[in-house]
């Protein structure tokens, strides 16, 4: 292969990087200030640190223009959110006495005052904070921590770029403020947000900014004609401001589609595309487009969001025919790094053949500057390490970790019958019943309970040799012992075990599954704080042994009510997991499903008469455009239903979902044949159940009325209150009382408390069903 020099050196730079620290430094000290243990000047010391830290890596890896303004304390569009001042009122008061508690007031919520909702950032698994606004909001510039950010890297002698959210994706990911009506459209204030984005451009052109980047996912997805017209009428805006810094306008996560021909014409100095997977479709479009003549284009050619290693040499393949497409080429991952691991480096415990597989934020970063120079100087300049990474693939490619027969021919033999349950719904609700006997609004909980600091240290011991099986063992019957005294004292009607003995809802099972690899150090942000260790699924899948049948049915051998078998399904297991990326994805769904459809099978052979099978991942993981929904959710729903499709028609099928928007997969939620669903629905007010109603879900289902992200206890009368809302939409003989989602995250007192208070809720509503 032969790559021709490009006529300027191409320079490397990537979008954002993770912003935790090599042992989530970030993590300890926002935790930390929390509970009154760091103080507000040590919490900023230690984030700038992180960040002077995060640059001179990147330095060092080769990156000529890193990204400032991507770090945050909980979340990006929050912070976007207060540098436009779009501040909700209820907050207002708390954000202006203290604006670092009223931020995380924001977050989190206080007692006193809900937070704001959150939900999934586009197809990731990270979740942002839903900017509120009205027809009555009112923006106003806060340019300051985008400015301190970029300052702090200049004075290090870096030429740094600023990113911040654009003003269309901003409106697009909003919702209607309270009060404000179903109808409203926040997209209706750009004209009213533009100038705030001009004042604060204006300040970091005043701090020295000669570019500022401007993130506009929203444009990947299907968007109307208003929409794309508003997005031209935003970049004229600001294209035309006469003392600005340059503007680059990024997408990512699929391709632009007809959005790109918009901000082609705009009148702004470059475009950052990706051309990874699906989003590999925007080359041809921007070639017909006629490229970009006088613009810089900024390509993301490896995959910010997976772990293997790049080929190289077909992206640069790919920036050799972008060359003649724009008036310079620069290189970048296809999106942030916040969505992989710092560094692959530090995993001692990976074999080290498979460990050259993978490329992590700093592995990425290399490859980058390598591209970058093959580019700028033709491909001769980096031979030795396009060599290198050809034995790499090639190793990958051809090792027997990637492939099992057997399993192969086992999916391969599944039928259209092994996905279906033995008799309609509604016979195996009377079954169900009968043999459960539960009351009218029967409660329960997600499945997680606290992972106390107790268990964490115990499972750290283990590890360390400090105490052995036996003991660590004892110490999760005696979790369990107490999980379950807690909720029969509490009055809970189905009951779960706490998992104690799991680390995490993915990878505790990836553990037990070949093909799957686990990371000790790979930590990925979901949520503020909240950071998780995503497997590798490296080859084929399956069980060797039964995973949670000995603890589910130690717990059930505690109480005589049911207890719950607590599993994660095929799709979560995909999405919340590095997935192999050498083979459909619908075949490693497959492979999955059917290793915990044996699961299943040995759960119920043990006694267990509920089942749950949790699939949050489910709409996070629903492609961006609607072209290409119908077949992910075909296989995505078969895949449930063929883990589950076994049972008999009086083992009672539950499965969850939470923090997304579901009303763009109600029919796939019906599709599932599950029994019971529980959904978020607390911080929403309920809306899912209204878009369950709407759709004729004809099942039984459990809307939260605890919303288990924040810190709040809500009294009895809010969740009496959340339950009347859902009763306007689900009957009664269908309607679950639950929290949100799982405990995992949560103290024993605030956890006491919202149960106690979710089971009077239920309580006082049964009293008022049954009155005359």
């Amino acid at each position: 292969m032969t790559t021709k020099p490009a006529a300027a050196a191409a320079r490397a730079t990537v979008y954002g990087y993770p912003r935790q620290g090599q042992d989530r430094e970030l993590k300890k000290a926002v935790e930390g200030y929390w509970k009154g243990r760091v103080t507000a000047d040590a919490l900023h010391a230690i984030a700038a640190d992180l960040r002077a830290a995060n640059w001179r890596l990147l330095d060092e890896a080769g990156i000529d223009e890193v990204p400032t303004g991507d770090f945050s304390y909980y979340d990006h569009v929050l912070d976007t959110t207060v540098m436009v001042g779009a501040i909700p009122e209820r907050h207002r008061g708390a954000f202006t006495a203290d604006p670092l508690d009223g931020y995380f007031a924001m977050a989190r919520g206080t007692q006193d005052v809900a937070p704001l909702e959150m939900t999934k950032w586009f197809d990731t698994n990270y979740h942002y904070l839903v900017p509120e606004l009205g027809p009555g909001t009112v923006f106003s510039a806060d340019s300051s921590q985008q400015v301190a950010q970029f300052t702090q890297a200049q004075a290090l002698g870096l030429t740094a770029r600023p990113v911040l959210v654009g003003p269309v994706t901003y409106l697009l990911l909003a919702k209607a403020a309270g009060g404000a009506g179903e109808d409203f459209e926040p997209l209706t204030l750009l004209d009213r947000l533009l100038p705030v984005y001009a004042e604060v451009l204006g300040d970091l052109r005043a701090a020295g900014a000669q570019w500022v980047q401007l993130d506009e996912p929203a444009l990947v997805q299907d968007r109307s004609a208003a929409e794309l017209s508003a997005a031209a009428r935003a970049y004229r805006y600001l294209g035309a401001l006469t003392d600005r810094p340059k503007l680059l306008v990024a997408s990512y996560f699929d391709r632009l589609g007809d959005a790109l021909p918009v901000l082609a014409k705009a009148p702004v100095d470059g475009l950052g595309l990706d051309f990874t997977g699906p989003a590999a479709a925007n080359l041809d479009a921007l070639a017909a487009v006629g490229g970009l003549p006088g613009k810089r284009l900024v390509a993301g050619v490896v995959d910010g969001r997976n772990i293997w290693v790049d080929d190289l040499e077909a992206s640069l393949a790919t920036l050799g025919t972008l060359l003649g497409l724009a008036d310079r080429v620069d290189v970048c991952a296809s999106c942030s790094l916040l969505h992989v691991p710092l560094d692959a480096s530090v995993e001692k415990d990976i074999d080290p053949q498979i460990l050259r597989w993978l490329s992590f934020a700093r592995q990425k970063t290399t490859e980058i500057a390598t591209l970058a120079k093959g580019l700028s100087s033709g491909a001769a300049a980096v031979a030795g390490e396009l060599a290198q990474n050809r034995a790499v693939l090639a190793s990958r490619r051809h090792s027997p970790v990637t492939r099992d027969p057997q399993v192969r021919a086992r999916a391969a033999a599944v039928t259209p019958a092994d996905s279906r349950r033995s008799q309609p719904y509604a016979e195996r609700a009377a079954a169900q019943r009968t043999r459960l006997g539960l009351p009218l609004l029967p409660t329960t909980t997600i499945g997680s309970f606290p992972q106390t600091a107790e268990l964490r240290a115990a499972r750290a011991d283990l590890r360390a040799g400090r105490i052995g099986a036996d003991g660590y063992e004892e110490r999760i019957r005696s979790e369990i012992q107490e999980v379950i005294a807690f909720q029969e004292k509490t009055g809970i009607d189905v009951l779960v075990h706490g998992e104690p003995e799991r680390n995490d809802m993915v990878q505790y099972f990836a553990e037990q599954l070949t093909g799957y690899l686990a990371t000790r150090h790979g930590w990925v942000q979901s949520y503020g704080t909240r950071y998780v260790r995503p497997p590798v699924l490296a080859g084929d899948i399956s069980r060797p042994k039964p995973m949670s049948v000995r603890w589910t049915a130690h717990a059930q051998s505690l109480t005589g009510r049911p207890v719950k078998g607590m599993l994660t399904g095929p799709v979560t297991m995909l999405a919340w997991s590095f997935v192999r990326d050498d083979q459909p994805l619908a075949d490693t769904a497959r492979q999955v499903a059917l290793a915990l459809r044996d699961e299943v099978a040995d759960l119920e052979a043990a006694g267990t008469a509920v089942i749950q099978v949790d699939e949050p991942a489910l709409r996070e993981t629903l492609p961006l455009r609607a072209a290409g929904r119908p077949e992910y959710l075909a296989w995505a729903t078969e895949a449930f239903r063929l883990t589950t499709g076994g049972v008999r028609p009086d083992t009672q099928i539950h499965t969850h979902m939470c923090y997304a928007e579901f009303g763009d997969i109600v029919r796939a939620i019906d599709d599932l044949d599950a029994d019971v669903i529980s959904l978020e629905a607390a911080r929403s007010h309920m809306q899912v159940a209204r878009e369950l109603a709407a759709h004729g879900y004809p099942r039984e289902a459990g809307p939260g009325v605890w919303d288990i992200h924040s810190p709040r206890v809500p009294s009895a009368e809010e969740a009496a209150g959340l339950l009347r809302t859902g009763l306007k939409a689900i009957p009664a003989e269908r309607l679950w009382v639950n929290p949100d989602c799982g405990l995992k995250t949560r103290g024993w007192p605030e956890t006491r408390a919202c149960l106690e208070n979710l089971v009077a809720a239920a309580r006082t509503v049964r009293g008022d069903l049954s009155a005359p």
